[in-house]
């Protein structure tokens, strides 16, 4: 048996809908990870260059500041771990989170979501933040149906 944590960021709430149905259909706990300051339409917006997205993500080595929960990450042996997907990987915050807890050996799962790519290089810029965990690439959900998520999770034979 596995104690499982269900790691997301969600600005716009798309992600955290897609985490609360990995929960309802494999158990473990929530843990939304939240920025000092949260992100408003504007600040998403792709379209402009100077968007705090935008900014964030022409410089993959800047770490937006997380609120502080205090999260017990020992107790966790496999951490789900979902974003939206910005210019093909994790927005850089999702590395915050990485560089804030001491994840190794723990099996680190990834579900995105995105409006139109794939999972791009995500793992490759992840691993850089937490280089000692077993990362396993998962999947962009809002593209598929829930009984395609529950397939995708039993062949993870991951029980909670």
């Amino acid at each position: 048996m596995n104690h499982i944590l269900i790691a997301y960021f969600s600005p716009t709430k798309t992600t955290k809908h897609y985490a609360s149905l990995i929960q309802q259909f494999i158990g473990g706990d929530l843990f939304e990870i939240e920025p000092t300051i949260p992100y408003s339409d504007q600040d998403l917006d792709w379209r402009n260059s100077k968007s705090r997205s935008s900014l964030e993500m022409n410089r993959l080595e800047y770490r937006p500041p997380i609120i502080d929960k205090h999260l017990d990450i020992e107790q966790y042996d496999v951490i789900f771990l979902g974003f939206p997907i910005w210019w093909y990987i994790a927005p850089t915050i999702v590395n915050t989170f990485l560089k804030k807890y001491d994840l190794a050996d723990k099996t680190i799962i990834t579900f995105a979501t995105s409006g139109s790519s794939g999972m791009g290089h995500t793992i490759e810029n992840l691993k850089k933040s937490s280089p000692h965990c077993h990362w396993i690439e998962g999947k962009v959900l809002n593209h598929i149906s829930d009984e395609e998520i529950k397939q995708w999770l039993a062949s993870l034979s991951i029980k909670s």
